[in-house]
This record gives structure tokens, C-alpha cells and sequence, in this order.
């Protein structure tokens, strides 16, 4: 089988060590905390499950205008969409280690630990800029214009520990794989070419 993208091996985000995990829930509990929206939610769970291999967390501003102008990370790694956490949230400050809360979950609970590498204000100039290249247009009868344009307009980027994969399994539970089993799952059936595809 061909190697992950960008690595040897995959490197989920998601901490699977029980006993890790419950140490870093209870961490949470006593850290400042930022409400995620959807998107940047649904990032962390794809970054959990290893589909945003190598990546470590969320990227900083250089490396999305880069991704979205260039479909690569200012270091050369090919991505094609930018891979952040916006928000116009106040009270972060460059250093803190933080709880990232699922808005999509009732109660909000803790859905990964962030250290905040970056915190970068963005402008409309930039958004607009990433949003054309990233869409194809401005124009917000798009649906994704709209949401990207809608997500803040600060940038915090960094490393994140992800505890869980907030409603997939629950709402997917046929569906719903890592990348390390769908993998396996390729492996295990002996398939040499398989398609994937996004929606």
C-alpha cells in the first residue's frame, strides 16, 4: 500500500490512550476554552481521524494563503484547502494552552486541547482573497463563501489533542472510519486501486 500523504506513517490526532485522554479531559476543565464553529469542529474531527495527514493542528495565516494561492504549505507540502480555526473571540493570547468546545454537541463539551502557536488578525482583503481562490467566486449566494467569510476574522493556529470525534460516531455508525481503518479495511480485503472522493 502507498504511504500516507506527506509522512511514513499516519499521525491522527486523536488521543487514543484511554488513560491519556481522561488525564487531558480533566486538564480541560481548568484551561480558558474557545467555542469553535462548525467548520474549524469539523476540521478538528478530521484531523482526529488522520485524513489531514501530516498535519499537526490548524494552520497559520502564511501557510492557508499559501494553500489557497498555491495548494502547498509554505514548506512545499501539497494541500488543497486551507485547514483553520477563525474566530473573533477575544481573551486568547499567543502561548496559552486552551479547550476547544464543540458547538455542535449539546452542553458544548470539550472536543480537543489547542496550544496557540499563532494568533493572527486577518483582514477582509485577505479573507476575500483565499475565499475566490479556494471557491471561484465571491459571490455569497454561494453557501461557502458565505460561511468562510462569516468565520472571523482572527486566525489561531497551533497544535491540538483531540478527545473525541464529536457526533460522527453516533450519527455514522456505519459510515463513520479513520483513516488508519480504512486502511486496514483496504489491507484486510486485499484491494490494490481504490477511488476516493470528496463531498
Amino acid at each position: 500500500m502507498i504511504k500516507p500523504h506527506g509522512s511514513d506513517e499516519l499521525n491522527p490526532l486523536y488521543i487514543d490512550d484511554d488513560e491519556q485522554r481522561a488525564a487531558l479531559v480533566k486538564e480541560a476543565e481548568k484551561l480558558p476554552s474557545l467555542l469553535l464553529n462548525s467548520a474549524a469542529a469539523a476540521n478538528a474531527v478530521m484531523l482526529a481521524g488522520g485524513y489531514f495527514n501530516p498535519l499537526t493542528g490548524y494552520m497559520n495565516l502564511a501557510d492557508a494563503m499559501s494553500v489557497a494561492e498555491n495548494m502547498r504549505t509554505t514548506d512545499g507540502l501539497f494541500f488543497p484547502v486551507p485547514v483553520v480555526n477563525m474566530t473573533d473571540e477575544t481573551g486568547i493570547e499567543l502561548g496559552d494552552r486552551i479547550a476547544l468546545r464543540d458547538p455542535n454537541v449539546e452542553g458544548n463539551p470539550v472536543l480537543a486541547i489547542m496550544n496557540v502557536a499563532g494568533l493572527e488578525s486577518v483582514t477582509d482583503e485577505q479573507i476575500d482573497f483565499m475565499a475566490e481562490k479556494i471557491f471561484r467566486t465571491l459571490d455569497e449566494n454561494h453557501p461557502g463563501v458565505s460561511t468562510f467569510k462569516g468565520l472571523g476574522r482572527t486566525m489561531v493556529s497551533g497544535p491540538i489533542d483531540v478527545l473525541n470525534f464529536s457526533y460522527f460516531k453516533d450519527e455514522f455508525p456505519d459510515t463513520f472510519r479513520t483513516a488508519v481503518q480504512i486502511r486496514e479495511e483496504i489491507a484486510a480485503n486485499g484491494w490494490e486501486k481504490v477511488v476516493a472522493f470528496q463531498t
